[in-house]
């Protein structure tokens, strides 16, 4: 059990880096600008996992170690437990009245009798077992709070098997991120910014739907800035020819459909530029821009391909600012995720961008070794950049991007059952408080002078144990004497003569 703790923590402990680094799974841009702003570090850190840190090897093996030593702990546990239900009760010790919590009662009832109504007034809650001892007194065991053990046991079951489920979970599950700028959409199965699938995943079974457009993307703040809610309205479809059907997208609010889940992750602004080459026909793109701070400072790039082997490509890498503020020397930032004249920085090279060499390329960087800068300027939406080849750069407004997550878990349900039965489990052993009784009933033998007529009477001894929360367990225990008073019909105790005077002079 010390091991599965000591492993618990580390859990945790490893689980910290995926909470405070961003994970290519969920969000590969950001991990991206990170590696971009941090260097060395961030390379470092991507080499050990820092990234993916729930799929890599040494928090598997922290995992799998975790997973070894629960099944190490519960299996005994389990037997134990097993063999404490067919046992019975506990034979009563020879001296109660040396128990922490004790008592005498005089019954005017036979061993038996006595006997008979202390264990009808315990059954409901207690386990009980009456024994004759060679003496001939009737002695009454019980016990209650077995479950305490049972709901310990509940939780660590429920562990493990939230264990194997989040395991089962990363073989059968798939999970993919992609950027669409509003009045575009994506297929599934389909082509995504970033796809991780589990090693069992049938793509073959994937689930066939279509997000056919990003209608609108809106984000709210508050006054003084704060985000207050973000929306993207979608129009989808299920299936190869489904109609189509609109929906709102929001946070912790993901569109569900065959199994699958689409969420909103992340949002930005995707800048439209128009490029007039002279005798050339015009060329428009519109590209998403990756956010570099909370005000959605963005960058990004356009790329317009010339001729092959010519070197006439012309490349724009960009700055994109909401609520622009000048900084100095043409440099601006922005200082509001809101748009509010928004102003697109721009800085124009001609030559090879390299995309025609055949070797992948990020969308959002460009190669400027093979290229020459031939201008630059920040441009508010309407206006011009002439390139001294007679090129016009025109920055003709904005559109908005959504990044939505498609994932797919076939162990969600059963993760969350096992969650629930953890919690049950866990309130139960906290809750639930183990206790022990006995009752020790003596019959008492009548005088000489008492006549063969004489009532039967006995005496009853208790003793109790708290096997644990031993504070509370004095209140209680005077609760059970008063019941067993009334179920032996004994009187209940006179006050004490220093009681009454008290009580006297406080009247008084």
């Amino acid at each position: 059990m010390r091991t599965a703790i000591v492993l618990l923590f580390l859990l945790a402990l490893a689980s910290v880096p995926g909470s405070l680094l961003p994970q290519r799974p969920l969000n590969p841009a950001k991990v991206q600008s990170y590696l971009q702003t941090h260097g060395a570090w961030g390379r470092f850190l991507d080499a050990i996992g820092g990234f993916d840190v729930f799929g890599s090897v040494w928090f598997s093996a922290v995992y799998l170690l975790l997973f070894l030593s629960l099944i190490g702990c519960i299996v005994p546990r389990i037997r134990v437990y097993a063999r404490a239900l067919r046992s019975q009760p506990l034979k009563a010790p020879r001296h109660l009245s040396r128990l922490a919590e004790n008592g005498r009662l005089d019954s005017a009832m036979s061993a038996e009798q006595a006997a008979q109504r202390a264990k009808a007034m315990l059954r409901p809650r207690w386990r009980t077992v009456t024994r004759v001892e060679d003496s001939g007194a009737v002695t009454v065991s019980a016990e209650k709070g077995y479950s305490r053990e049972a709901g310990n046991l509940l939780f660590h079951v429920s562990l493990l098997v939230a264990l194997v489920l989040i395991a089962a979970g990363r073989l059968f599950s798939y999970q993919g991120s992609v950027v669409v700028v509003e009045g575009t959409g994506f297929c599934n199965p389909g082509l995504y910014d970033s796809f991780h699938a589990g090693r069992s995943v049938d793509e073959s079974k994937v689930a066939k739907f279509c997000i056919d457009n990003l209608n609108s993307f809106n984000a709210t703040y508050l006054a003084d800035g704060t985000p207050s809610q973000f929306r993207a309205d979608v129009t989808y479809s299920e299936g190869a020819n489904g109609a189509p059907k609109h929906d709102l997208i929001t946070v912790n609010h993901p569109l569900r459909m065959l199994g699958d889940r689409i969420y909103l992750i992340n949002h930005g602004f995707a800048p439209t530029v128009t490029i007039k080459r002279p005798g050339k026909a015009p060329w428009t793109d519109t590209e998403a821009f990756l956010p570099q701070d909370g005000f959605l400072t963005s960058e990004g790039v356009f790329k317009l391909v010339g001729p092959a082997g010519e070197s006439k490509d012309i490349g724009l890498q960009g700055l994109f600012a909401p609520t622009p503020q000048d900084k100095g020397n043409g440099v601006i930032t922005s200082i509001s995720p809101q748009a509010k004249n928004p102003v697109l920085a721009l800085f124009a090279f001609t030559g090879d961008t390299g995309v025609n060499n055949g070797v992948a390329q990020s969308v959002y960087t460009l190669d400027t070794t093979k290229m020459t800068k031939v201008g630059a300027k920040n441009l508010a939406v309407g206006q011009s950049m002439s390139l001294p080849d007679g090129t016009t750069v025109t920055f003709d407004g904005y559109k908005q991007w959504a990044s939505l997550q498609v994932s797919h878990d076939p162990t969600q349900t059963f993760l969350l059952i096992a969650a629930v039965s953890m919690v049950t489990g866990l309130l139960g052993s906290l809750v639930v408080r183990r206790r022990r009784i006995w009752l020790r009933i003596s019959e008492v033998v009548p005088g000489p002078d008492s006549g063969d007529d004489a009532p039967a009477r006995s005496l009853v001894e208790v003793g109790g144990l708290a096997r644990n929360d031993s504070g509370n367990f004095t209140g209680e225990f005077e609760s059970l004497l008063a019941d067993l008073r009334t179920a032996l019909d004994v009187p209940a105790p006179a006050q004490s003569p220093a009681r009454a005077v008290g009580a006297g002079i406080g009247k008084d």
